[in-house]
């Protein structure tokens, strides 16, 4: 890997790390693999601007049986949500909308919204929802969406019944979609993860006059010299993309990933887009540097502050996802206090994941930053919580 300005290389000891701790995790993550549980990672860890630990684990593809390497290339899902909402957020320091602003104004479809409320007998009734949905209710997942795979809800069967996860819409369709369902919470009063960045997606569109993949590219992963971050694996990549088992180890059910060797019609702002550990790595030290990198200014420090600032205060969510002593900003959810949760950090940290295990974290209390890549979705939430758990434990200053 390059030294490069922006993300210099380091020996662990010269940024507070303890290598022998960080040797563990790797040891860990080696035995899984020698065991069938996992075929392979990506781990990097950061702090104080510099590339302290940086490995590749196991195998890029467990069918064909090649080696994984630094630069493999990963299904990120919804680690595709914390880019696409820095795009929105690049229009609003432009002044091009205010987060009160009803997502009607720009994507009339949602004018009016309707909420669906159970009744006795199974059925649902319709009704006015009673409030708009705000940008900022999309940012923090309070709009009253929901995701058709989140449950079996009556609103969730009516996302999956009207096939709002199909790859050959545009985003202007797949909004049209969403916009004709009706809400499961009234807008602002819940926290339900969801089709909210998608819509935020559509959003970027609309106002920018240019496809989401072609914004992105030129506001953020162009200048930030992410080259290997996009909505699809061009053929010329391809034989770096990073492959799961199969079939889950644990319940030995088939497992199916998003394809992405083509170019989709519909460019998920939620999930769809791919990308490496260094990669990501850029765009995170952009966000831990106040919002540039190699001189490129992405957003002004203020914004990202406010980006993971708590924006839910009493609204509360499912656990599942998030975890008690959390909150959620405009993309990311951010720890609220040192305790209560039963996973490491600091409060200030704030962290995304991906549905086939990709998973980073910046902690500004310790100038740290770290990202894993596997693909391993019936996994993710162990080794999601034993990376950061074991990367605290190196913590040697």
């Amino acid at each position: 890997m390059p030294n490069t300005p922006s993300l210099p290389l380091a020996q662990p000891a010269e940024v507070g790390l303890s290598a022998p701790r960080l040797q563990r995790h790797a040891d860990a993550l080696r035995r899984d693999v020698d065991r069938g549980r996992l075929p392979g990672a990506v781990a990097l860890v950061a702090r104080r601007g510099r590339i302290a630990w940086f490995e590749s684990i196991g195998q890029r593809d467990p069918v064909k049986g090649r080696a994984m390497e630094r630069d493999a290339i990963f299904r990120i899902y919804s680690m595709t949500k914390p880019i696409a909402s820095v795009a929105a957020m690049t229009l609003y320091e432009e002044g091009r909308f205010q987060l009160a602003d009803s997502i009607a104004r720009y994507i009339p479809a949602f004018a009016k919204p309707k909420l669906a409320t159970p009744k006795p007998d199974g059925t649902l009734e319709i009704v006015p929802a009673g409030r708009e949905i705000t940008i900022q209710d999309l940012l923090r997942h309070t709009s009253g969406l929901t995701y058709e795979f989140r449950g079996t809800a009556p609103v969730q069967r009516l996302y999956m019944n009207a096939k709002t996860a199909r790859r050959n819409q545009t985003n202007e369709e797949h909004a049209a979609t969403i916009a004709g369902l009706p809400l499961m919470y009234v807008p602002g009063t819940a926290w339900e993860y969801s089709r909210s960045t998608d819509i935020i997606g559509r959003l970027v569109e609309v106002i920018s006059g240019q496809s989401l993949a072609s914004f992105i590219a030129e506001r953020i992963t162009g200048p930030l010299a992410m080259h290997d971050t996009a909505f699809h694996v061009p053929p010329e990549k391809q034989h770096r993309l990073a492959e799961a088992f199969p079939n889950d180890p644990d319940t030995g059910t088939g497992v199916e990933l998003l394809e992405v060797r083509e170019p989709p019609k519909f460019e998920s702002g939620g999930g769809g887009m791919v990308s490496t550990a260094l990669d990501y790595a850029r765009f995170l030290a952009m966000l831990a540097h106040g919002g540039t990198l190699d001189g490129e200014r992405i957003l002004g420090r203020k914004t990202i502050e406010f980006m993971t600032a708590d924006h839910l205060g009493p609204i509360t969510g499912t656990p599942d996802l998030l975890i008690p002593g959390y909150g959620f900003g405009l993309g990311f959810a951010v720890r609220l206090h040192a305790g209560i949760a039963q996973i490491a950090g600091s409060v200030g940290q704030y962290y995304w994941g991906g549905l086939a295990g990709t998973t980073f974290w910046v902690d500004p209390a310790e100038e740290l930053f770290a990202i894993m890549m596997i693909q391993a979705p019936g996994q993710r939430e162990y080794y999601r919580v034993l990376f950061r758990d074991m990367v605290y434990a190196s913590l040697n200053d």
